[in-house]
């Protein structure tokens, strides 16, 4: 009997079928294994205490002052797709370890030594043991020993210091150099160094840098984020290259700041089109990019540059307006309106050919011409200046032939402590008040941080809240290798009162002592009912900050922040964490670093917990305050306060905090917040 074409065929239902019960085999699966865990997680956060099978974390009750109804999620920088130029130290994941990792020793240090008195702050004690018993030391205490007794040496150097040498030291004074009006390097010269030529007394308005140069023929590369969205070919063709304006001067010792990013990409990237990408980047933070891909910018008077478009119009494969141009052209011609013939160039760069790039600034922003024709131009942004862009870097795949860089700027004062620091005595703080506070907020801050601290001073430490004591501030520093700056450092912690000097050897990877300092300053220096941490480059609205601390209860302990739940510790990159460092898949919920509060309760447990040396320590010390946070709550039930505006990356509208602040968006920022308006000074 002939099928009906409607009719269903048997195999098409059995297929259908073993899907089906596939698919509730895996979620059963699920269910037994992982859901268990992720409702462990999810009950201690949010507070909640319906679930009665926990036995590893506490029961949480009625925390309905708890702000966690958000989702959140983690934010990274999304284009990843070309990043390859700028970091090529990514190393390749390690590889778990084949045994179970051993039971984590237990670390800390000894029992609290009093302070050493100095009439400008306190060094707040011994953070490990010392050298007769490194035998027993983990990699992390061996380091901090190392940088416990390089710091002692370099503290006994500041003190042997001759004063009279800090004022005519040239790091100090800031004595005006005398530049050249113009600079040139050949190819040759440049790929014999680190592919940089220093500007010494940065740009002015008017100064233009020419470059000749060649791209490079494409060239394969495989990018695994195109694996899955390729069936398994993750390989792409790529040419592109960079020209960086650099703040050589700003800090040492760190990335310096991208005063301006020019990014073209012959081959083009997600968008499938050729690009050309500017940005800016402060302290490995990305700003918002400014893309041109062949379609012209609006000509609002807004968007313009000096009267110059943004993007210009260049011919593209896809040809999305020419439909529209056509009719156009047309119903002219039909009504005898006279049209002006429309030139489009093609993409300025092409691989294998000679380019000629003229990068000129204007008043408002850059200005980039190839072979004479403008193609973009970039707005300056705020905290980024002209004369701070003392090097520039070209990298990627491109020959380069010739540099020429004409009227700079003759003179320029020095980046140094004279230059930013003001010495005047409204900037001082106040004496330690000997009756409870409500707030004490530890900034942490590095040695030669010097434009931050001012910048930090002359904004939100001026809140009402710090000037009347009911809320205290405090620098937490620790010592540099070069003498002079630390001798510096004791000058200005000496006249403003507002640094706490650690005696050891600034790390990355011992940021977390002085997480645990400001802890201690807060519980043992000051009575404060809640201890903030922050960064230097953190600007905070101290009133606000109160105000979200009032709506929480009182008499419950208190974690509140940017909270992250779930997230898993990167394998490689620059910023990998090993498996004997971190051996957990999952980091413990924690509050992003640039500023979180934690009640006084917290604050005594953690030091109590180093003070028997239980107390375990990781070099991420947001994560590790996360960690402690965890602990404590296992037998006293902490509320979980979450709010995006504790801001990790860049600004937002309404914000508690905003990170990744310079000196001169501070006070941008100061200056907005004093006319009422809560408003950014940027455009991330």
């Amino acid at each position: 009997m002939k099928r009906l074409k409607n009719e269903p065929s048997s195999t098409r239902r059995c297929k259908l079928s073993h899907l089906l019960l596939v698919i509730g085999a895996v979620y059963l699966m699920f269910l037994a294994f992982k859901f268990r865990h992720f409702l462990e997680i999810a009950a201690m956060v949010s507070g909640d205490d319906s679930y009665v099978g926990l036995d590893s974390f506490s029961m949480v009750k009625d925390v309905e002052d708890s702000d966690l109804s958000k989702s959140f999620f983690s934010s990274v920088y999304k284009d990843t797709f070309h990043r390859k130029l700028e970091d090529n130290r990514n190393q390749n994941a390690p590889m778990m370890p084949s045994k179970e990792p051993l039971e984590e020793e237990k670390r800390g240090g000894t029992k609290t030594i009093k302070p050493i008195q100095y009439p400008y702050g306190r060094i707040t004690g011994e953070f490990m043991r010392r050298r007769n018993a490194t035998r027993n030391f983990s990699p992390f205490e061996r380091m901090a020993d190392e940088a416990w007794l390089l710091g002692l040496k370099a503290w006994k150097e500041v003190e042997n210091y001759d004063g009279n040498e800090i004022g005519q030291s040239s790091l100090y004074e800031g004595k005006i150099e005398s530049c050249p009006l113009w600079v040139s390097m050949s190819g040759e010269e440049l790929a014999g160094g680190e592919k940089l030529m220093l500007l010494p007394c940065g740009l002015a308005a008017g100064s233009s840098i020419t470059i000749v140069g060649t791209p490079h023929h494409a060239h394969q590369e495989y990018v695994p984020q195109l694996t899955r969205l390729r069936n398994g070919d993750g390989t792409v063709m790529i040419s592109q290259f960079m020209i960086e304006l650099q703040g050589l001067k700003s800090v040492e010792g760190e990335d310096p700041p991208k005063i301006l990013h020019l990014n073209p990409r012959l081959r083009g990237d997600w968008s499938r089109h050729p690009v050309i990408e500017h940005n800016t980047c402060y302290r490995m933070q990305w700003g918002t990019a400014q893309r041109c891909d062949g379609l012209p910018s609006r000509k609002d008077e807004d968007m313009l540059v000096d009267e110059h478009l943004r993007c210009e119009k260049w011919m593209r494969d896809d040809n999305v307006d020419s439909k529209v141009s056509k009719t156009t052209s047309w119903f002219k011609r039909f009504i005898g309106r006279e049209q002006k013939p429309e030139v489009t160039w093609p993409f300025p760069f092409v691989e294998g050919k000679l380019f000629v790039l003229t990068l000129r600034a204007g008043v408002d922003g850059y200005h980039i011409s190839v072979g004479g024709r403008h193609v973009t131009s970039f707005p300056y942004r705020p905290g980024f200046t002209l004369e701070d862009a003392t090097g520039l870097a070209i990298k990627g795949d491109m020959d380069v032939h010739s540099i020429f860089a004409t009227s700079l700027p003759r003179s320029h004062p020095s980046f140094s402590p004279q230059r930013v620091l003001e010495m005047s005595e409204k900037w001082k703080a106040h004496p330690l008040p000997k009756r409870p506070i409500q707030v004490f907020i530890g900034i942490l801050s590095a040695t030669n941080h010097f434009a931050e601290r001012m910048a930090v001073r002359k904004t939100w430490m001026q809140s009402s809240a710090i000037k009347s004591s009911n809320v205290v501030a405090r620098f937490f520093v620790a010592l540099n290798p070069r003498k002079e700056v630390n001798a510096v450092l004791k000058k200005e912690a000496a006249y403003f009162g507002d640094i706490v000097i650690l005696p050891f050897m600034d790390r990355y990877e011992l940021v977390v002592l002085k997480t645990i300092a400001i802890c201690e300053f807060g519980v043992q220096n000051v009575s404060a009912a809640y201890i903030m941490k922050c960064d230097d480059d953190t600007f905070v609205r101290v009133d606000t900050v109160l105000k979200e601390i009032d709506r929480t209860s009182p008499s419950k302990s208190l974690y509140m922040g940017n909270l992250n739940l779930l997230h898993r510790p990167l394998r490689n990159g620059k910023w990998a964490v090993t498996f004997e460092e971190w051996p957990e898949a999952v980091y413990p919920p924690y509050a992003n670093g640039p500023g979180y509060v934690i009640s006084t309760d917290i604050a005594k447990f953690v030091i109590a917990q180093h003070g028997k040396q239980s107390l375990r320590l990781f070099k991420m010390e947001d994560v590790s305050m996360g960690m402690w946070v965890e602990q404590f709550n296992s037998s006293t039930p902490v509320q979980y306060s979450h709010n995006w505006k504790f801001c990790q990356y860049g600004c937002m509208e309404n914000y508690y905090s905003a990170h990744y602040q310079s000196p001169r968006q501070m006070i941008c920022l100061w200056d907005k917040l004093a006319r009422g308006r809560a408003q950014c000074c940027n455009f991330r």
